[in-house]
């Protein structure tokens, strides 16, 4: 009978022990499906995410499909032109090289995407970079984007400064012909600085580091002076 009863408890032991396992696997794949499921939500919700954030900018009139950019002339040739209004260098080439860029958009000879980025604001201790291409936006939006640049550039603050304030901004918009009140509006409601963020994003993702950056049909152009424009504008015209 003790061998009867000692080989009864031992089946029950392993019983138990087989249980267990079942139950133990049962929770090991339980918890294998939960992660599984909250991998596949994350996923799907960073889509989503990914999806929403580049729907909330507003591009301005005037700008580019992608909303990279502001457009200028309709030629065949594409020059894609990277600038920060907190930039010294491109106040300089602005300088030495804007009218040959005009010409070329007046001669129908190229199409002009003017990226107005947000790279200095560190330079600033107000976000002046920031807060210049957005006002830029909003020049565009009043259908005087490249006037208020000219400007923009011609009354660059210093690095390191507050930069110009809104107030200022909105003097030299009202100077280039906009609408004081919707001018003003646009900047205090900040219309365009998420647009400001995308062009900004869009420019590192596209492999720009530094402004000014030119490029000619996709090509970096080495030579910003106004005759190694020239050449790179008829090169790629061939």
């Amino acid at each position: 009978m003790s061998s009867r009863k000692g080989r009864k408890n031992a089946a029950q032991v392993v019983r138990a022990q087989i249980a267990r396992e079942k139950r133990r696997t049962r929770t090991i794949w339980t918890s294998v499906a939960a992660v599984v499921v909250l991998v596949i939500a994350g996923l799907i919700g960073w889509s989503v995410y990914r999806g929403e954030k580049s729907k909330t900018f507003t591009a301005p009139p005037g700008a580019s499909a992608d909303g990279t950019g502001i457009l200028d002339g309709n030629g065949p040739v594409t020059i894609d032109l990277y600038e920060d209004y907190q930039c010294p260098a491109c106040k300089q080439f602005q300088q030495v090289s804007g009218a040959t860029i005009d010409q070329l958009v007046r001669e129908y000879k190229v199409r002009v995407v003017f990226h107005p980025v947000a790279f200095l604001n560190r330079f600033s201790t107000t976000q002046y970079s920031t807060r210049s291409s957005a006002a830029a936006g909003c020049a565009a939006k009043g259908a005087k984007f490249k006037e208020f640049t000219n400007e923009l550039f011609a009354k660059q603050p210093p690095e390191n400064s507050a930069g110009l304030s809104d107030s200022e901004l909105v003097d030299i918009g009202v100077g280039v012909g906009l609408d004081r009140d919707d001018f003003s509006a646009c900047l205090k409601n900040g219309t365009f600085k998420a647009w400001t963020a995308h062009v900004t994003d869009e420019a590192s993702k596209a492999g720009v580091v530094g402004t000014p950056t030119i490029k000619v049909n996709g090509k970096d152009v080495e030579d910003r002076s106004p005759e190694g424009i020239k050449a790179a504008v008829a090169a790629a015209g061939k």
